[in-house]
Order: structure tokens, then sequence, then C-alpha cells
């Protein structure tokens, strides 16, 4: 009888428009813009302090190497002492360290001085950078 009967529309509460979607990434961009710089902070703190406690660990360890060879590695067989016999040390009752001497959080071989400037043996790392002296994160980190 009525050709013409109006259809129900289809509901349009199914999605979000696109100033809502906008509006959620600018709260997540802000989220981000603040959490991230303190997350990576942190993260710097944890090498420092993961650098600290290795070296503190292998001065351990070569102390423990000089209790039983009489004196420190020299130069020319450095922190590998610790884990590999020297040819003339017949004292040598390693290994010292449980794995290989690690490299500082950076990936960069600690560096080993005997004698020491600063005392009878140096270790140290040259920070996140890998230069001498710096700043911060980028700070010396040492056993002196």
């Amino acid at each position: 009888m009525f050709p013409f009967i109006a259809t129900p529309r289809p509901d349009r509460n199914g999605g979000f428009t696109l100033l809502e979607l906008l509006v959620v990434l600018v709260i997540l961009g802000l989220l981000a813009g603040y959490v991230a710089p303190k997350y990576f902070a942190q993260i710097g703190k944890s090498e420092v302090k993961t650098a600290r406690a290795q070296i503190d660990a292998l001065e351990k360890a070569l102390d423990q190497y000089r209790v039983d060879v009489g004196h420190y590695p020299n130069a020319e067989q450095g922190l590998a002492a610790l884990n590999a016999k020297p040819a003339d040390e017949p004292h040598w009752d390693g290994p010292y360290l449980k794995k290989a001497v690690p490299n500082d959080p950076w990936g960069k071989p600690y560096q080993y001085k005997m004698p020491g400037e600063h005392g009878e043996v140096d270790i140290f790392s040259f920070g996140r950078d890998g230069a001498p002296g710096g700043s911060g994160e980028d700070a010396d980190i040492t056993n002196w």
C-alpha cells in the first residue's frame, strides 16, 4: 500500500569519531613525553651501578689472584689472567671469575693498569661516551 515506507537508519554509535581518536593520541603523546625521559634516566643510572659492581668484583678477583700468586697480573697479562693461567705463574689457582671478564655495560673492555696511578692497580671504564673524563653518565667509573 505505501511504497515509500521508511526503513530504520543504522545506528551510528558503533565507532569512534576522528576527533575522539585525535584526543586519545594527544593524551598518549603527552604521557610518553612525560614518562620516557624518566625511564631512560633510570636505565643510565642502572648502567653506572652495574659498572661499579663489576669493577668491585674484578678488584676482589685480582686480590685473590694476588694472594695465590704473590703479585697482581702485569699490564701485559691484564684482566685475562683471571681466567687463563699465565705461562710463567706456577702458583696460579684460578680461574678467579666464574665467567669471562665482562665488558662494561656500554660494550667496551674495562681498562687495567699495573702499576696503577691511584693504587696498586687501576681498573676503570670510560663510561657511556667511551672517552676519558666527562660528567654524569659519561663520567669515568673507577676503583679509586
